[in-house]
């Protein structure tokens, strides 16, 4: 189909459901990155990010925040949780002064009242020095305003375009500490798999707007402002291990046995790591791990977004997509061309290439579902392949079915078994072509009721048919009394002129006993006549949309057909042509001379084949007349 000189490929089922699989295998890639529910894990993609994180996750020291930890020695020096307030103040001035730090978060919420002098002087440290308090937003959909303890602090103007997640309950800090004006949220949502993967930044209860800890640090110590641009969640990167964090005893730094200079200027968590106190959290990185290491890390990557040294962003969904893309055009163009083994191989290098990019591709862009590709790559094996399969299973039926009215079956299974891509595809091959007929056809069936014309007819053509099969030749044609066969095509044979001598000898013997039978009944003899000639010819699958024909082209099969009406003109049945002598090893000839064929512009010589003797080419015999053949 052509329109204005360009060709447009028809439009056939069979590219109708390619082209659907390829649209639905890249839709699958475009659906994930871009309309997958937030926070879904689709097609186990946490679970891969998770082999990335532990992969890429670094040890190396993070010089700029300190860990103060409440662990089991502070609790067997100090003695059990709860402490005394006045406790926490002195742990908390003695970070600020004695070792200089920059600010400090206490990742402990403190609901009820203590002894007062304590809470007057962490009430006093939250209002003028640097200290950020903790308050847990609850975000359960099953318990509604059930969960209100203490009294929210810290709120912060909602920045323009924001969309910060909503709570539904919260516990914070008892009402004295409600002036406090940086209080940060600990609270967090985990993924349906239970592991802490992502982390409000901004949460609104009753139309106020809250930030995380961390924010809420760099909000105190570093004039940070709420909005990071992140949106309302941020993907905790966990670009560290517990081990890069600089982590002390909340007892030695109140009996301050820490050199003071190693805190100066750092910004300094305090919280436990205590199993007794039950803040621990399933992370990518560890099934167990203290909830401290998670508000670590996130002010680890905070710092590195206020300070601009975080992952450059890479448009990691477009890549997903247009990787898709390419990968499924090239699969669907090639899997016509492959094996099933070849195409699942394919399929599988792609995907392997695929988690190479994501691997990259990952800490670059937060919103990437690595394994969207991955779900083309496997629709198109679950759908592609096997469609692909099913349609070169029918085209090898269908081949299968064709050659075998040609050739012979153990010809059949030696195509099978050489794996020829296309045997029925025109090739220039060495054949050998043998044509027989029946002679005076017309004189032995005009008297002959139609039945028994047509059973003379089916008989002698099964005399003929025989003897090519058996020495495994292609029956090209029948042409009504006659057949045309040739040997060396589809599957190249050594001794193809040999195999059509030997045929041509059975045809004969076939013939002469069926003409002895037919003698017996009374009928005139039957005589058949037979060309044979060798040489270079085109083979293949020739016709149209309409039909098609697998069959041989070239001088050689001109030749052996004239040869086959010069034999009306000798006493012998078989005529042989120069090329089939040349081939032939195991028959011996007689020459009887040259001839000028129908159509040749040169005479040609003629042989026929000799019966019991010695030499490969005898005595010349003189034709009856040597004028040209009609």
């Amino acid at each position: 189909m052509i329109f204005s000189g360009l060709t447009v490929r028809r439009l056939t089922p069979s590219l109708l459901i390619r082209s659907g699989i390829a649209m639905a295998a890249v839709l699958l890639t475009l659906w994930a990155q871009w309309l997958s529910p937030a926070g879904s894990s689709f097609f186990a993609d946490a679970w891969l990010r998770d082999r990335f994180l532990r992969l890429q996750v670094s040890s190396a020291p993070e010089p700029r925040i300190l860990v103060v930890d409440i662990d089991e020695a502070s609790l067997a020096e100090l003695g059990p949780w709860p402490w005394p307030r006045s406790r926490l103040a002195d742990l908390v001035e003695t970070l600020l002064t004695a070792y200089s730090a920059r600010g400090v978060g206490l990742d402990i919420v403190l609901p009820r009242p203590a002894d007062s002098e304590g809470d007057t002087r962490l009430a006093l440290l939250a209002r003028h020095a640097p200290l950020v308090l903790a308050q847990a937003f609850d975000y359960s959909s099953t318990r509604p305003d059930l969960l209100r303890e203490g009294q929210l602090a810290g709120a912060v103007p909602l920045p323009p375009g924001a969309t910060p997640l909503a709570a539904t309950g919260y516990i914070a800090n008892q009402p004295a500490w409600h002036g406090a004006p940086h209080v940060g949220n600990i609270g967090y949502v985990p993924d349906s798999d239970g592991v802490l993967r992502r982390v409000p930044l901004l949460t609104t209860y009753q139309a106020q707007a809250y930030p995380a800890l961390a924010l809420a640090i760099l909000q105190s110590c570093c004039n940070a402002k709420p909005d990071t641009g992140h949106g309302a969640v941020l993907r905790v990167p966990y670009q560290r291990d517990w081990s890069a964090y600089t982590v002390v005893s909340a007892a030695d730094i109140l009996a301050q046995r820490i050199a003071a200079h190693s805190a100066a200027g750092r910004v300094v968590l305090v919280g436990s790591s205590s199993l007794g106190l039950g803040d621990r959290v399933a992370t990518p990185l560890a099934p167990n791990r203290p909830g401290l290491g998670v508000q670590a890390e996130m002010l680890s990557a905070l710092l590195d977004i206020h300070a601009g040294v975080q992952p450059a962003p890479w448009p990691g969904r477009l890549l997903a997509a247009l990787y898709a893309l390419g990968v499924t055009v090239l699969v669907m163009s090639a899997l016509p061309r492959l094996s099933a083994a070849a195409g699942v191989a394919l399929l599988a290098a792609a995907a392997l290439l695929w988690l190479g990019l994501a691997y990259l591709l990952a800490p670059h862009d937060p919103a990437l579902v690595s394994t969207g590709p991955l779900a083309t790559l496997a629709f198109l094996l679950a759908v592609a392949v096997p469609y692909q399969w099913q349609q070169a299973q029918r085209r090898s039926r269908h081949l299968l079915g064709t050659l075998r009215q040609y050739v012979a079956p153990s010809v059949v299974q030696q195509l099978l078994r050489q794996d020829i891509k296309d045997p029925l595809a025109p090739r220039q091959l060495d054949v050998t072509t043998l044509i027989a007929d029946m002679e005076g056809y017309t004189s032995h069936v005009e008297s002959l009721p139609v039945e028994q014309g047509a059973l003379l007819t089916r008989e002698f053509l099964a005399c003929l048919t025989g003897p090519v099969i058996e020495q495994e030749g292609t029956l090209d044609k029948y042409t009504g009394d006659g057949l045309v066969a040739f040997w060396g095509a589809p599957l190249p044979q050594d001794q193809h002129a040999d195999k059509a001598l030997d045929a041509a000898a059975e045809i004969l013997r076939r013939v002469r006993a069926f003409s002895a039978q037919r003698e017996a009944d009374g009928h005139a003899p039957l005589r058949v006549r037979i060309g044979i000639e060798s040489g270079t010819a085109m083979a293949g699958d020739f016709g149209t949309s309409f039909r098609s024909i697998y069959t041989a082209v070239g001088d050689s099969v001109n030749t052996a057909s004239r040869l086959e009406q010069a034999a009306r003109d000798f006493p012998h049945d078989v005529i042989v042509g120069a090329g089939t002598v040349a081939r032939a090893r195991r028959h011996h000839f007689l020459l009887l001379g040259e001839r000028q064929l129908r159509g040749k512009e040169k005479t040609t010589t003629l042989y026929t084949i000799a019966q019991g003797m010695d030499t490969a080419v005898s005595s010349t015999v003189t034709p009856p007349a040597l004028a040209p053949s009609a």
